[in-house]
């Protein structure tokens, strides 16, 4: 009864509102920084690299945020900068310090604010600064001050700090992997907002926060399979109990070498035995399926996965090269797959098994294919500008099949044919999600006998036409197996590096209310 008369309150205030005039709604403003920078890549990310939103562009990324949404209407929005980059290296310390001031600047200007919607991911690394996303809203803080609401929205692959947990007052995270709840994530960090601040109920009262030393990859621990399915459907539910506003799972970013780096649980509320036992429940919850966790699909070196790949019947069979991955933080330019490919035999005719690989960088090869132009034998250089350390540029030679001509925006791509292979070459790192990123390229994904694509777990539309699939443990700055990274500043013990020779302490840490020291 008491939820049903809270959705009738909000319902009535939301209909006042919209009578009064905009002076009476609230001001909340929308900023927020994403990328996921793995420290054991040497890339780096500039300012360049981030796509920034800025001003009414924002809304363009908020479809519950159109112009004639329910939600548009309940404030008056300012939206200041939102950046968003593929992930990558880790991001110059030049390039934060630009895109936060840039930020502090507009929101300066629209003080003082009742709201503000902090749409981070969770995992940007910055030179020489351990917890960029504690450091850049700490900055928020001092420049709005400690009365208005923060509502806080990440990628569950991000990771939570105290100081992260302590500025914040509301904090929400994806709940699929992959994220098909990414809108829906941000739309509840919004709704949440909205909410305090139209019943006037302020802050939650009590924040609850656990570490929990599990370090994995998300590729182990999609909520397609289980444990993972079953561990993070108990998050709704959580937070339908009395006294719960929100909770949230964090599994953390593995190709990152800091402090920070690992699981944490997150639950508000106002009733602070609820919010204790709930976080509580839930840690328990994940510690205790650990050892279920295994990767979302099947795995195998690079050999083993092209020779499954060739002895299928059904295709197209789908070769995951999980170690460059860019939609991880991938330098996307490791050579060492392409080069394996270009020495098997299978591939050197030209009626051989048909194989799109899916792709490498080569700019020098673009610029020269876009001169020569289609059916021309092109020979060039590419890859391993960047990362070089498990293979050096190589060199190609075959038949410019198809050009796509980019704009500023979307870079140009050209696919050679060399033997039986249509490799697909980039000017910059991009990665391969949809069918049409290679029909595009008059390249048919669903007809070639092996499909070859950097990343980790298959996205939906990769999913969806695969008829067989296999991830290749493969080298690069997002390598599968953590055991081959060379940690040396996470906290130990860390499952599944380390044994534990006693459980954890998984009870709950209560973190203060965002206020003035």
């Amino acid at each position: 009864m008491k939820k049903i008369f809270k959705f009738l309150l909000i319902f009535i205030i939301i209909f006042t509102i919209g009578c009064k005039k905009d002076s009476k709604k609230p001001r909340i403003a929308i900023a927020g920084l994403a990328i996921e920078s793995s420290t054991f890549s040497p890339a780096k990310t500039y300012e360049i690299d981030f796509k920034s939103r800025i001003g009414d562009d924002v809304f363009s990324y908020y479809p519950f945020l159109s112009k004639d949404s329910v939600n548009r209407n309940r404030a008056n929005w300012i939206p200041t900068l939102r950046g968003h980059a593929l992930p990558g290296g880790i991001v110059t310390r030049k390039t934060y310090e630009s895109l936060v001031n840039k930020t502090l600047n507009m929101l300066e200007k629209e003080l003082p604010l009742d709201g503000l919607f902090f749409d981070i991911h969770g995992a940007m690394s910055v030179e020489d600064l351990d917890d960029p996303e504690g450091d850049f809203i700490k900055r928020i803080r001092k420049l709005i001050g400690y009365e208005t609401i923060i509502s806080t929205s990440m990628d569950l692959h991000g990771n939570v700090t105290e100081d992260l947990a302590r500025e914040t007052d509301l904090i929400t995270c994806y709940r699929l992997a992959p994220h098909e709840d990414a809108i829906e994530s941000k739309k509840r960090a919004v709704d949440n907002l909205l909410e305090r601040l139209e019943l006037r109920e302020g802050k939650p009262k009590y924040k609850a926060r656990i570490e929990v030393p599990i370090l994995l990859p998300g590729e182990k621990t999609s909520t397609r399979v289980e444990p993972g399915k079953s561990l993070y459907a108990k998050v709704d539910p959580v937070t339908k109990s009395p006294g719960i506003i929100d909770a949230g799972i964090w599994v953390g970013y593995p190709w990152a070498d800091e402090p920070r780096n690992h699981a944490v649980i997150m639950v508000t509320g106002d009733i602070k035995k609820s919010v204790k036992q709930a976080s509580e429940y839930l840690a328990e919850s994940f510690w205790k399926v650990k050892d279920d966790f295994d990767f979302v699909g099947p795995v195998a070196t690079l050999e083993e996965s092209l020779n499954k790949a060739l002895n299928s019947k059904e295709f197209p069979y789908i070769i995951s090269d999980t170690g460059d991955n860019p939609t991880a933080g991938g330098a996307g330019d490791v050579t060492w797959t392409l080069n394996e490919l270009l020495k098997r035999s299978e591939f050197k005719k030209k009626n051989g098994p048909s194989v799109i690989y899916a792709s490498i960088p080569g700019p020098k090869l673009v610029e020269k294919a876009v001169k020569l132009g289609v059916g021309n034998t092109i020979e060039e250089y590419v890859g391993a500008e960047i990362d070089d350390r498990f293979s050096p540029p190589i060199k190609i030679k075959g038949k410019i099949i198809s050009i796509k001509h980019g704009d500023i925006n979307a870079k140009t791509e050209v696919v050679i044919k060399s033997g039986s292979l249509n490799i697909i070459v980039t000017k910059k790192r991009k990665p391969y999600h949809y069918i049409s990123d290679f029909t595009e390229l008059d390249l048919e994904p669903t007809k070639t006998n092996i499909l070859i694509v950097k990343i980790g777990y298959l996205v939906p539309e990769l999913y969806s036409i695969k008829k067989g699939w296999i991830m290749a443990l493969t080298p690069g700055g997002v390598d599968q197996d953590l055991f081959r990274l060379d940690y040396k500043r996470i906290k130990r013990p860390m499952y599944p590096l380390d044994n534990f020779e006693k459980k954890p302490d998984l009870s709950a840490k209560m973190i203060d209310i965002s206020k003035m020291n």
